[in-house]
C-alpha cells in the first residue's frame, strides 16, 4: 500500500509533464491527420488545474486506495474465519479423544491421577455454568416478554426474546433490549409514559437476575453460594471491567474446584494431624454399674 501510494503522488506530479509532452509531440500528430486544432483543447488551462491540485488529488487517491485495501483485507479475514472454524471444529471433534490421550501420556505418573480428576470436575463445573446460564437466558426473556406485553408494545416477544438470548453477554441483553423497546414503544404511541414502563420492566428484570436468578440458577449448580455469585460478578467487574462480568462465575466455579482440592489434601495430610480417637466407654462387669461401687 505505501509502495503503490507513491507511485501514485509520481504520476499525479508528472501530469503537468504529459501535458508538455502532449502539446509538443502528439497534438501535431493530431493536427496533421484529424486536422484538430491546438485552439480547440484548453491545454494550457488543464496544465494550470493539475499544477495547483496535484497533492491533494493525490492524496485522495491514496486515500481511497488505503481505504479499499483495509476492507478487503477486513472481507478475507471474515471469509478465512468462516471457511477455517467449520474445519477446525470438524478436526477437534474427530482427534478430541486422541489429543486427550497424548496429553494424559505426557503427565508425571504421580500426578497423573490428581490432574484428571481435576480437569474433569473443572469441565463438569463449566458445563454446568453454561446449562445454568441457558436457563438465565430463557428466564429472562420470558420475563422481557411478559413486562412488554403488560406495558402493550406489539413486538414484545420478538424484543424480549431477543434481549434474552443476547444476555449471554452481560448488560448486551439489557442494552439491546431496552433500546429496541424503547423506540419500538415511541413508533408505537407517540409518548413518552410508556418509555417509562419499558424502563420499570427491564429494571424488575435485571433485579431478579442479579439477586435471584444467576445466584439460582447458575451458582446453585456450580457450588457457590449466592452471596459468593454476587460478589464474584462485582469483583470481576471492578477488576478487569466487561471480560471480568463475562468470566467471573467460571473462573470462580474452578477456583472453587481447586481450593476444595487443596481442602481435602489439607485434610489428610500429616500437616492437619491425626484423626481425634474416639472416646471408648467403660465396659462394666456383669451385675455392676459403670463407674464401679463400693
Amino acid at each position: 500500500v505505501p509502495l503503490l501510494g507513491r507511485q501514485i503522488h509520481v504520476v499525479a506530479a508528472k501530469g503537468p509533464l504529459r501535458i508538455d509532452w502532449f502539446k509538443l509531440s502528439l497534438l501535431p500528430w493530431l493536427e496533421g491527420q484529424f486536422n484538430v486544432g491546438a485552439g480547440d483543447i484548453p491545454l494550457e488551462k488543464i496544465k494550470q488545474a493539475l499544477m495547483a491540485n496535484w497533492q491533494s488529488a493525490g492524496g485522495v487517491a491514496q486515500g481511497l486506495l488505503v481505504s479499499a485495501t483495509s476492507s478487503s483485507l477486513v472481507l478475507l479475514g471474515w471469509i478465512a474465519n468462516l471457511v477455517l472454524i467449520p474445519v477446525v471444529t470438524f478436526y477437534l471433534l474427530r482427534d478430541w479423544d486422541v489429543m486427550l490421550a497424548n496429553v494424559r501420556g505426557t503427565l508425571p505418573r504421580a500426578w497423573e491421577p490428581t490432574v484428571v480428576a481435576l480437569a474433569c470436575e473443572c469441565d463438569e463445573v463449566v458445563s454446568a455454568f453454561l446449562r445454568g446460564q441457558l436457563l438465565v437466558m430463557l428466564a429472562l426473556g420470558v420475563c422481557y416478554t411478559v413486562g412488554l406485553m403488560l406495558v402493550g408494545l406489539d413486538l414484545a416477544l420478538l424484543i424480549g426474546m431477543l434481549a434474552g438470548l443476547a444476555a449471554i453477554v452481560p448488560y448486551l441483553g439489557l442494552l439491546l433490549g431496552i433500546s429496541a423497546a424503547s423506540v419500538a414503544a415511541l413508533l408505537q404511541f407517540g409518548d413518552w409514559l410508556p418509555l417509562l414502563w419499558v424502563a420499570l420492566v427491564f429494571t424488575l428484570a435485571q433485579l431478579l437476575e442479579g439477586m435471584y436468578l444467576t445466584p439460582k440458577l447458575v451458582g446453585d449448580r456450580i457450588g457457590l453460594h449466592p452471596v459468593v455469585v454476587i460478589f464474584a460478578v462485582m469483583a470481576g467487574g471492578q477488576l478487569f471491567g466487561f471480560t471480568g462480568v463475562l468470566l467471573a462465575l467460571p473462573v470462580s466455579a474452578v477456583i472453587m474446584v481447586l481450593l476444595r482440592h487443596a481442602h481435602d489434601r489439607y485434610r489428610s495430610s500429616s500437616l492437619y494431624g491425626p484423626a481425634a480417637a474416639e472416646p471408648v466407654a467403660e465396659e462394666s462387669a456383669p451385675g455392676v454399674p459403670a463407674g464401679g461401687g463400693d
